[in-house]
């Protein structure tokens, strides 16, 4: 019998006001924007408010949808993609590409790679930051000669939350 969420798990995975995850992860955006000469469009920041508002990946097709119904705006689709490719490139967001959608990153402006628990019942993620994971993976590469340029893991079950709900 699995027991209660306790305050080790996730934060993704205990119930929390997502406005704190929001405004800290615009905070970090915009010190790290300000730091690095980058700007931080009100498209661009709306996006990554968007991304953060859960914990549960998001479409590219889903924030446009947002922004058309209810920001009012019209966006086309590659207007919210090159926004996602700036997030991206800067760190503030990850693809989670068996899903084809977009996670806030818990760690902006730190060089790390990417390594996601996702829920396949709440499609949560949860991102992982093990060290001994990504070298494991460069180190299994090397030995058969493939030089890793850049990894995302991705691990599919069921989080803490849904497992307590079953």
């Amino acid at each position: 019998m699995l027991k209660p969420l306790s305050a080790k798990a996730p934060l993704a995975c205990r119930p929390h006001d997502h406005s704190h995850c929001v405004a800290n992860a615009l905070a970090e955006a915009d010190a790290l924007c300000s730091r690095d000469g980058l700007r931080l469009t009100v498209l661009r920041k709306r996006v990554l408010e968007l991304v953060w508002q859960s914990h549960k990946p998001l479409g590219a097709y889903d924030i446009l949808g947002v922004l058309t119904e209810e920001d009012g705006r019209r966006a086309a689709p590659p207007t919210v993609y090159r926004a996602l490719d700036f997030l991206l490139e800067n760190g503030l967001v990850h693809r989670i590409a068996s899903l084809n959608a977009f996670v806030g990153c818990n760690h902006p402006g730190v060089v790390h790679q990417g390594q996601f628990l996702i829920c396949r019942n709440c499609q949560t993620a949860i991102e992982l930051e093990q060290q001994a994971i990504s070298q494991a993976i460069v180190e299994s590469a090397r030995a058969v000669g493939f030089s890793v340029e850049g990894q995302t893991v991705e691990i599919v079950g069921l989080c803490a939350s849904c497992q307590v709900a079953a």
